[in-house]
């Protein structure tokens, strides 16, 4: 049997926490933060975590 690849893009973007959950960062961040509400820019400061019901995740971290 082969050794599965971590997907790097993915790897990038999505980290695990201390107590096992996968989190990720909210998009939409970078650029015209001027047309956005104060409610909108501080809801994508928060990190935010990825769904369990997602099962690609498994597939491009195999290892996490």
């Amino acid at each position: 049997m082969y050794k599965q690849k971590t997907h790097k893009g993915t790897s990038k973007r999505i980290w695990k926490t201390g107590s096992g959950k996968l989190m990720h960062r909210h998009a939409a961040r970078s650029h015209h933060r001027g047309r956005k509400n104060v409610t909108q820019s501080l809801r994508r400061k928060q990190d935010n975590a990825v769904a369990q019901s997602n099962p690609r995740v498994g597939e491009l971290l195999p290892y996490q």
